[in-house]
């Protein structure tokens, strides 16, 4: 069980809703990024999640795309990555990472998700993996002990989200 688990299961006890509050890794920059995380933690989050900048994020708007690209900018990498999820960890407060699927894969799938778990992460949101596609992914997230978290969008038919609950860990993602 991960601490996002935990936290899950809490907010359901308490019936509400979990709030997990969103930084790109790097913005404004490693220090800032590290001072913001632990504000966020101290103002009592019940989870962050990290974002992994990439140099295309079509599935963000405008903000979450300007604040990835300053990131970048700045030299951002996967281990600038792990550092601020550690930060995140570090606090006491659930942490993933949310990034697309190519950065996992030219890190090693294998090598990706054990870094999240290293770094006390509890499991990493990829929007742009279906469950078709991750056997491998899903056999790393379980040899580390972490949750696979997919997402849906609001068109997606009862019998699609069966299938994809089944295979999430933590939440399911709703892109709105």
């Amino acid at each position: 069980m991960t601490q996002l688990d935990s936290v899950m299961a809490k907010v359901r006890a308490e019936n509400r809703a979990a709030l997990i509050a969103y930084i790109p890794a790097g913005f404004p920059s490693q220090a800032g990024c590290a001072k913001a995380i632990q504000a966020l933690a101290a103002a009592g989050v019940d989870a962050i999640e990290i974002g992994f900048p990439y140099s295309d994020p079509v599935m963000d708007g405008p903000i979450i795309q300007e604040a990835a690209d300053i990131s970048l900018k700045a030299g951002t990498n996967a281990a600038d990555v792990f550092a601020a999820l550690k930060v995140a960890s570090d606090t006491g407060v659930a942490a993933v990472v949310m990034t697309y699927w190519n950065p996992i894969e030219k890190y090693g799938v294998e090598k990706f998700a054990q870094s999240i778990a290293d770094n006390g992460g509890s499991g990493v949101i990829t929007p742009d993996l279906t469950i078709e596609e991750s056997e491998a992914w899903l056999a790393a997230t379980t040899k580390a002990q972490i949750n696979p978290i997919y997402v849906v969008a609001p068109s997606t038919k009862d019998a699609r989200l069966a299938e994809v609950t089944a295979k999430t860990g933590g939440f399911v993602y709703a892109a709105s």
